[in-house]
């Protein structure tokens, strides 16, 4: 695996003045395989924590602004160590994406005491099919990767066809997976005691990904003495990601940060 310091990663050159505007001397580390851009907050600033975020567009390509570049220097500013990951599309073989992630894990756990952060306390993010697969991850985990919290918006959790957004269900497992592939993969069959904390986030007339998702998530996290936090806005749809104009902006950068300082 290879990494270097950067001053460009393909993003525009507003958002990176943006970037180091918001958090003064933080470094931004590209690695190439896994493909990830990494953001360190400034020395002295450190929290001890880090974050892997996985942006969100249905398994078929990936929101990487809004759900992934633009919210580093809200999680800088809060002294977390946060890596955007651009995950490879499955096309039908989940064992794609998993591999990256667990190979984003790895890098991090082994970089961590050179990047400020302690290795036990990496956590996932991931938004839409994002989410899916950062509950995945979060319920399968392996030794190379074991999140120690997540933070999910508007996720995908079932792939039960009554439930799932179509095109997350047949990017992750193919045209026709079978009944106990589906069930393997919906996360909320797959919590027990062991499932990292959560907090969820997402809007009450989601059309996309029905809310139901995340309640039901919600209710198996609880069930097995998992601490998990949802928090569901009136209006705003799918999508929003970093967004300021998304209406509750503003009070999600405060739920999230509320959330980071409690463990």
């Amino acid at each position: 695996m290879f990494a270097k310091f950067i001053v460009s990663i393909g993003l525009s050159l507003a958002f990176l003045s943006v970037a180091f505007n918001a958090a003064a001397q933080s470094r931004v580390i590209e690695i190439e395989n896994p493909k990830m851009t990494v953001f360190l907050p400034p020395k002295g600033l450190e929290s001890g924590k880090a974050l892997v975020g996985l942006p969100g567009g249905g398994y078929s390509h990936l929101a990487v602004n809004h759900e992934g570049f633009h919210w580093a220097p809200f999680f800088n500013q809060q002294g977390v160590a946060y890596a955007v990951l651009e995950y490879r599309m499955p096309k039908g073989d989940r064992t794609v994406p998993m591999a990256d992630v667990e190979a984003a894990f790895k890098l991090m756990a082994d970089s961590a005491a050179r990047w400020g952060f302690s290795p036990d306390s990496i956590g996932i993010m991931g938004s839409s099919a994002g989410g899916h697969l950062a509950s995945t991850m979060a319920t399968h985990q392996t030794d190379a990767c074991k999140p120690a919290f997540q933070l999910l918006f508007y996720p995908v959790i079932s792939l039960d066809n009554a439930l799932t957004h179509k095109g997350t269900r047949k990017g992750f497992l193919g045209e026709n997976p079978s009944d106990e592939l589906v069930e393997a993969y919906s996360s909320d069959h797959c919590v027990d005691a062991s499932t990292p904390r959560a907090l969820m986030l997402l809007s009450s007339d989601d059309k996309v990904v029905v809310p139901a998702n995340s309640l039901r998530y919600y209710e198996a996290l609880i069930g097995a003495g998992v601490p998990a936090s949802l928090v569901i806005y009136p209006s705003g749809g799918h999508g929003w990601g970093c967004r300021d104009r998304f209406k509750y902006h503003d009070n999600a950068l405060m739920e999230i940060s509320s959330w980071l300082k409690s463990f």
